[in-house]
């Protein structure tokens, strides 16, 4: 006869722990973001990060944890009223994951199973905002975030780990989010970006980061806070836990070497800048990855993923569309090679749940031959056309109604004062100056550039280096 309900205090305290740590990561985001801006634009960028929290965490809450993990409907969406807001779940047998055979599951409150994935929904919506910089209006990105949330995330995290298409049927892996939150978010950042338009002068003008100690700063706290997303995605205080940590620091260690490497061959001179872009590549690489691979492939794949998001995201001026703050380079890009490396080195050896309880394979370098592979890139391909295709129309329908993008005068003026009316930083000339603390803060365009709401035809300048502070 099954023992009575039981929750696990050492499963339940490291969830909790890890809930707060990957809430940390959106106010880290925030300060990253804010950093690689332009100081006119930096508190519109902070604000879009911590109106994800509040937005967000409200409707997860209501209904998206329901959409996401109730009972599947369809292999497309939960049942939406299973978790629903109005609802209470404090009884003693509401614990995640709990069956008549087994009433405790893995002896967590079902509360804090849902403020564990809350987290990870803000933070996936928040990082989209990197991508229209300097540009969106507050309320389009509510409205959008909004639609976003509901029509895409809430039911991608089914398919991938709620019983849907992907987990369930596909037997596609993801250990923390490298389809679920990187490949979606970076998919839906580069819809956007194409609608929105280029920022005014991009990229003749330099869009050069404000504040690279801000940068770094954001860079360190998201490195902390990841520990709670990646370690706390196995649940439990077990090996797989442990493996998940140690496989966080070595490939995010080893990226930050390949983006220097990178940059000491192309430029001669390593960057901070480089330095905290390729931590955040390195994380988001072995997100999909850390509970799946041994620790020598993590080392692989942080040095692969650093390179090759250093080289994409130059991406944007050959083909001619403006991710400020490079999402498509780092999260879409590192989110796919994160997810393909499963097929390539995922193995049970180091955790059986690849089989036993996802159904998936081995990789290919264990003998698992391309099927994984073949899963992977299927997984991958169905989330980047969902989640561009919807966000491409909600983010078309917002700047056709209410509109998304602001005047070109705000725009040239400061996003920050139009959207918010305050600054993050004192810009009045001392003592009777010419105003130069407005152009060292970015803030005008001397040289006649445009002011009118109309977007630039595309200029054949070359780019400016934006790694340097201006």
């Amino acid at each position: 006869m099954p023992e009575a309900p039981t929750i696990d205090g050492a499963n339940t305290t490291w969830l909790l722990v890890s809930t707060a740590l990957v809430l940390l990561m959106t106010p880290g985001l925030a300060l990253f973001y804010g950093g690689l801006n332009r100081a006119k634009g930096v508190l519109n960028m902070m604000m879009m990060s911590f109106s994800a929290i509040g937005l967000i965490s409200i409707l997860w809450w209501f209904y998206g944890f329901s959409v996401a993990f109730g009972t599947d409907v369809n292999g497309f969406w939960g049942d939406p009223g299973a978790y629903l807001g109005t609802k209470t779940f404090l009884a003693e047998t509401d614990l995640w994951g709990a069956t008549a055979e087994n009433p405790s599951g893995i002896g967590v409150p079902l509360y804090v199973f849902m403020a564990f994935q809350m987290v990870f929904a803000v933070i996936t919506v928040a990082l989209i905002s990197g991508a229209i910089a300097d540009r969106a209006k507050f309320a389009g990105w509510l409205l959008f975030a909004f639609g976003w949330a509901t029509l895409v995330y809430f039911p991608v995290a089914h398919w991938v780990w709620g019983g849907g298409i992907i987990g369930g049927d596909i037997h596609a892996l993801d250990f923390a989010g490298g389809t679920a939150v990187h490949i979606n978010a970076g998919a839906a950042a580069l819809a956007v970006a194409l609608v929105l338009g280029k920022r005014l002068g991009w990229p003749r003008e330099g869009m050069k980061p404000h504040n690279i100690p801000l940068v770094a700063l954001g860079a360190g706290l998201l490195w902390f806070g990841w520990f709670g997303f990646n370690a706390g995605s196995e649940l439990t205080v077990d090996s797989v836990a442990g493996l998940a940590f140690i496989n966080t620091q070595l490939a995010t260690a080893a990226a930050v070497l390949g983006w220097i490497a990178v940059e000491w061959v192309k430029d001669r001179k390593p960057t901070m800048v480089g330095a905290s872009s390729g931590a955040v590549a390195g994380l988001v690489a072995i997100t999909p990855a850390c509970g799946f691979i041994a620790p020598w492939a993590s080392v692989l794949l942080g040095i692969i993923a650093g390179v090759v998001c250093a080289l994409a995201v130059s991406l944007k001026y050959r083909l001619g569309y403006d991710d400020s703050l490079d999402v498509v380079g780092v999260h879409f890009v590192g989110g796919w090679i994160g997810s393909l490396w499963l097929g390539l080195f995922a193995t049970n050896s180091v955790n059986a749940a690849i089989s036993d309880v996802v159904g998936a394979s081995d990789g290919l370098f264990y003998g698992g031959g391309a099927t994984q592979l073949g899963r992977q890139a299927l997984a991958g391909l169905i989330v980047t056309v969902w989640s561009f295709g919807i966000a491409w129309v909600l983010a078309f329908v917002i700047e056709k109604t209410i509109g998304f993008r602001v005047r070109g005068e705000a725009e040239v003026e400061g996003i920050d004062i139009a959207e918010h009316a305050e600054s993050s930083y004192d810009l009045s000339p001392a003592g009777g100056g010419t105003g130069s603390a407005f152009a060292m803060a970015g803030i005008g365009t001397p040289g006649g550039g445009t002011t009118s709401g109309a977007r630039p035809e595309a200029e054949p300048a070359e780019p400016v280096s934006e790694k340097v502070a201006g």
